[in-house]
């Protein structure tokens, strides 16, 4: 760089300076600008990802846990599951035997009883309460309820008849009563859902 004495007449020194850039200053300005906007994106997008989670009521009805030391064998109880009707039933050694004398290939939708309840607990019948036909609610649950020609379940709306294991075997319905997830916590409690 000129001194001001070796500067030709009428020259600035101030106008001579070369500028000089730092390239690392630049990236992290950059760099801070990115993070800036990735951390105002976070705060945006989470809230509304989170409102979209189920609230507290509908998380306490996702599941529903059953006492079932008061069902004698052959009786059936009417609980509630996510707003519907869900069929605990008690089967009878007798009702077991007919259910499995059934040829499986002979069945509309075909399932064996021990595919439709659990190992060592095949005596207990837990399905949801509703035709899957038209979506009624068929008899068959409560005390002196008309349980059909088949023993299990008959829903009056239009005539579909549900064996023992809660398996379709005459009328319009096109599926067996559904079965939902379940687990059995004890032998007197099990957690549907």
């Amino acid at each position: 760089m000129a001194t001001d004495d070796q500067l030709p007449p009428g020259e600035n020194p101030a106008l001579l300076t070369e500028e000089v850039h730092d390239p690392r200053r630049r990236d992290f300005i950059n760099i801070a600008a990115v993070s800036f906007a990735g951390v105002g994106a976070v705060a945006i997008v989470l809230p509304l990802v989170n409102q979209m989670n189920p609230s507290a009521d509908v998380l306490a009805q996702s599941t529903t846990e059953v006492d079932i030391s008061k069902i004698e064998p052959g009786q059936a109880i009417v609980a509630s599951f996510r707003k519907q009707p869900l069929f605990v039933r008690n089967l009878t050694p007798k009702e077991i035997a007919e259910a499995n004398a059934v040829p499986v290939n002979t069945l509309r939708d075909p399932q064996t009883l021990a595919e439709r309840t659990k190992a060592g607990k095949s005596n207990w019948l837990i399905t949801l309460g509703v035709c899957t036909h038209l979506g009624c609610v068929p008899l068959g649950a409560r005390e002196g309820e008309n349980r059909g020609p088949f023993g299990g379940y008959f829903c009056p709306c239009h005539g579909s008849a549900y064996d023992t294991a809660g398996r379709i075997r005459q009328g319009p319905a096109p599926k067996n009563l559904f079965v939902p997830e379940y687990a059995f916590n004890s032998d007197t409690v099990v957690t549907v859902g």
